[in-house]
């Protein structure tokens, strides 16, 4: 018989980790010479821990097709991480009885670094519990925190969003300062890594132009520098724009925005950095000020997504099939910039290894001397990754037509299993 392709999705979503499926699917159904099926966990890895995978070709070419411009994620997705094989030995065996028990020949799980860990994990204990399995990582992540790779899919549709909400929040802001609201607060995901934050700073077209303060992770947040910085923008512009990302902390480590509970990786929750620095403003300086968050609206916002963003999750799917037809394992598709200008890329590999449990931060000389700003080399780096739109179809309602799948699961073979 042959061997099926088991994908999953894991973490939170990007705009764009659809379109890597639709590359997987769309690639594998090439080769129907080699692959079997596509299954699917529903919900991610807790859905192939309960048996419940989707069955890929019940669904149309159609269908399949349009998930390359349809945001979330089709089969569903989950935040549960898989320990050291030593600690989490129940779940690894009973992993490994699902894809005995559907002839499953290659893993393919799309996540970030934990979600690499777990692959990697995966492609030592299927062989280690009789199994052996070909597992390929497929990088996902909008924090863009992957090492390796150049940049990692789903990032250049949030970075693109960021960077026209805060440019078209300002210009509005801007229209009322001298009467009203002259701080504008905006804040964005990033818990270490500062690249979504970096993104709005793509808006500055010009001296002066917003946003006038971009808050780093990788900067220590300096409260005295920080309000002297807004004061400045209001005294010279009439008004500050603010960028903010979730994970800026004080000099002793603290989130701004930390809720004091964590989440299913053992991530500390973050509550919110732009109502703590909406505050400071208040009370320091007296300002009337308006914050958002941005929160799912940036990783969900399909209407506005990437081009080359959109290409580059494509092909990470397209290529994970290829190098498990090439007999590879432990093994993650990245993309490595061949030109900046004129932009080229290609596909390479990287080991699992590698990937696992890694933050790529942003680089020192991408952020401004006074710690607040993008310099001439971030902007080159960022620019092209948000390049070209690639609208979704839209019906005669005016709203986006994207697909629901009809996620139809195959028949049980193993007895129940709680996770």
């Amino acid at each position: 018989m042959l061997k099926n392709i088991l994908y999953a999705q894991s973490g939170g979503v990007t705009p764009v980790i659809n379109a890597t499926a639709c590359g997987v699917i769309e690639t594998a159904r090439k080769h129907r010479d080699r692959i079997g099926k596509v299954l699917a966990g529903k919900d991610g890895i807790i859905g192939i821990l309960r048996e419940e995978l989707i069955d890929t070709s019940r669904e149309s070419k159609g269908d399949i097709a349009a998930l390359r411009h349809t945001p979330g994620g089709a089969f569903g997705s989950c935040r549960y991480k898989l320990k050291s094989i030593e600690e989490s030995q129940r779940e690894y065996a009973r992993l490994v009885d699902v894809l005995r028990a559907h002839n499953i020949g290659y893993f393919f799980y799309n996540g970030g670094g934990d979600s690499a860990d777990t692959a990697y994990k995966v492609s030592q204990i299927s062989k280690k519990l009789g199994f052996p399995v070909q597992c390929i990582g497929v990088p996902k992540t909008i924090d863009n925190d992957l090492p390796i790779t150049d940049t990692c899919p789903g990032f250049g549709s949030v970075a693109k969003y960021v960077a026209v909400s805060i440019m078209e929040a300002s210009l509005d802001v801007e229209s009322m300062a001298s009467s009203s609201t002259k701080v504008f607060i905006m804040e964005v995901m990033g818990r270490h890594a500062g690249w979504i934050a970096a993104a709005g700073g793509l808006a500055q077209r010009a001296e002066g132009d917003p946003p006038h303060v971009i808050l780093f992770p990788e900067v220590v947040f300096d409260e005295a520098a920080f309000l002297a910085k807004v004061k400045h923008a209001v005294e010279h512009h009439g008004y500050c724009s603010v960028v903010v990302s979730e994970g800026v902390h004080y000099p002793d480590g603290r989130f701004l925005a930390e809720a004091g509970s964590r989440d299913a990786f053992g991530h500390a929750q973050l509550g919110g950095a732009a109502p703590v620095v909406a505050e400071l403003v208040r009370s320091a300086l007296g300002y009337k000020y308006h914050w958002a968050v941005s929160d799912y609206l940036q990783r969900s916002a399909r209407h506005i997504a990437s081009a080359t963003d959109v290409e580059q999750a494509y092909a990470v799917g397209q290529a994970a099939v290829k190098l498990a037809l090439q007999g590879k394992n432990g093994v993650m598709p990245v993309i490595k910039r061949v030109s900046g200008d004129p932009y080229r890329w290609k596909i390479e590999e990287a080991s699992l290894s590698r990937v696992a449990n890694r933050e790529k931060l942003m680089p020192r000389n991408f952020i401004s001397k006074d710690g607040f700003g993008i310099t001439s080399a971030a902007r080159k780096y960022l620019e092209p990754l948000i390049r070209g739109e690639s609208y979704p179809p839209y019906d005669k309602r005016g709203l986006p037509r994207y697909v629901r799948l009809k996620k139809n699961l195959v028949k049980k073979m193993l007895p129940e299993f709680k996770v």
